[in-house]
C-alpha cells in the first residue's frame, strides 16, 4: 500500500472518532493503518472495543505514550508520505483547473451561436433564455471552482514546503546551526556508499572540547552554549561543499570529509584546533569578560574500506582520546587497521 493510501486510510478513520481532527489524532491514526507501531495497535484496538471511539483526552494519551517518542526516521516517513500527497492534490487540481476553463470556453461559444444564429430569421428555440440563464450560471459556478483550485494548489505547495523545510529542520542542531546526531548518520551512510580510490577519503574527525566541564562549573551554562554556538559556528565557516559538520552529542562534534585524503584532513583539523584556541568568547551578565583557553582536541581516522560505520567512527573516537591523553589541544591520526596474516 503507498503512501498516500496510508494518508486517506488514516484522514478518514479520524473522521470516524469523537476526538478533534488535530495532529496529535493524524499521528495515532497513521501509526495505526501504516501497521508501524504495534504497541500502539494494541492499545487503541483495546480502546475502540471498549468505549467505540476515542474522545480528546484518549487521543491524547494514546499519543503521549505511544507515539510521542517516535525516532527520527519515523518521523521523517511521515513527512515524506504528507509531501507525496500534498504533491497528488497540487496535481489533480492543476487538471480539474485547465478541464474547468476548456468547458468554460465551449458553453461561452456555444452561448454566443445560440444568441446569434445564422439565420436571423429562425425562431429562437422554446426555453433557449432559461438555458442562457443557466449557461451563465454554469460559467459563474466554474469561475468560481477555477479560484477555488487554484487557491488550493497554492496552498498545497505552500505545505509541500513547509513538509520540506520541517524535514530539514529535524535534522539541524538547534544551538550550533551543524547537523544534529540524526543528520550525521544520514549524512555518514551516504557518505560510505560513494567508490573512491583508496586515499581519496572519506576522512572522519571527531572533535571534543577541552574541559568543558570545568568551564560549566566556572562560568555558567549559559557560558558554556554560547561556547558550544561559537565552535558550531567556526565549523559552519570552514567546513563547506559536500563537506558535512555535525553536533555529535553534548560537547563533541564531528565532521565528515567525503573526498578528502588524509593530509588534507589532517591539515583541516590543525586549522580548525588553532582557531578554536585562538578565539575569545564574551560572558554574560553585567561584568562581561573575555574568555580565553578554550581549546579542542581532535581525532582523525581515515576510511579503510569493508570496515562499518561504526568501526570508523570508533578509530576517530579512539585518536580523539588519544590527544585528550597526550596533553589536550592537539590532532591526533588514527593508525590504519593492520591487514591480517592468514597462515596456510
Amino acid at each position: 500500500m503507498s503512501k498516500a493510501q496510508f494518508l486517506r486510510q488514516a484522514v478518514k478513520r479520524m473522521s470516524q472518532q469523537g476526538a478533534g481532527l488535530h495532529p496529535f489524532s493524524y499521528a495515532i491514526w497513521y501509526e495505526y493503518v501504516s501497521g508501524i507501531n504495534r504497541d500502539l495497535q494494541i492499545a487503541l484496538d483495546a480502546r475502540l472495543t471498549t468505549e467505540g471511539k476515542l474522545d480528546d483526552p484518549a487521543a491524547c494519551a494514546l499519543y503521549y505514550k505511544h507515539v510521542a517518542d517516535l525516532d527520527a526516521k519515523t518521523a521523517l516517513r511521515i513527512g515524506d508520505s504528507v509531501g507525496d500527497l500534498v504533491g497528488q492534490v497540487a496535481d489533480s487540481a492543476t487538471h480539474a483547473g485547465d478541464q474547468a476553463s476548456h468547458y468554460s470556453d465551449s458553453l461561452e461559444r456555444w452561448s454566443a451561436t445560440l444568441q446569434h444564429p445564422a439565420n436571423a430569421k429562425e425562431a429562437q428555440p422554446p426555453g433557449l433564455a432559461e438555458i442562457l440563464r443557466g449557461t451563465r450560471d454554469m460559467q459563474k459556478a466554474i469561475s468560481d471552482l477555477q479560484e477555488r483550485l487554484e487557491n488550493s494548489s497554492r496552498e498545497a505547495q505552500e505545505l509541500r514546503h513547509e513538509v520540506a523545510r520541517a524535514r530539514e529542520e529535524a535534522l539541524v542542531d538547534g544551538l550550533t546551526g551543524l547537523a544534529n546526531r540524526r543528520g550525521f548518520d544520514l549524512a555518514l551512510t551516504a557518505c560510505l556508499q560513494q567508490d573512491l580510490p583508496s586515499g581519496h577519503g572519506p576522512c572522519l574527525l571527531m572533535i571534543d572540547l577541552d574541559r568543558f566541564k570545568r568551564l560549566n562549573d566556572t562560568h555558567g551554562h549559559l557560558f558554556g552554549d554560547k561556547v558550544l554556538a561559537g565552535v558550531g559556528e567556526m565549523l559552519r565557516a570552514n567546513v563547506k561543499g559536500k563537506d558535512t559538520a555535525a553536533r555529535f552529542g553534548g560537547e563533541e562534534f564531528a565532521v565528515i570529509l567525503p573526498r578528502t585524503p588524509r593530509g588534507g584532513a589532517v591539515g583541516l583539523a590543525e586549522a580548525l584546533r588553532a582557531l578554536v584556541a585562538a578565539s575569545r568568547i564574551r560572558t554574560s551578565g553585567s561584568k562581561q569578560l573575555l574568555i580565553g583557553n578554550i581549546t579542542v582536541s581532535i581525532g582523525i581516522a581515515d576510511y579503510v574500506a569493508g570496515e562499518s560505520a561504526a568501526e570508523f567512527i570508533a578509530r576517530a573516537d579512539q585518536a580523539l582520546y588519544a590527544a585528550k591523553g597526550e596533553g589536550r589541544n592537539r590532532v591526533n591520526l588514527a593508525p590504519r587497521p593492520q591487514a591480517e596474516v592468514v597462515n596456510k
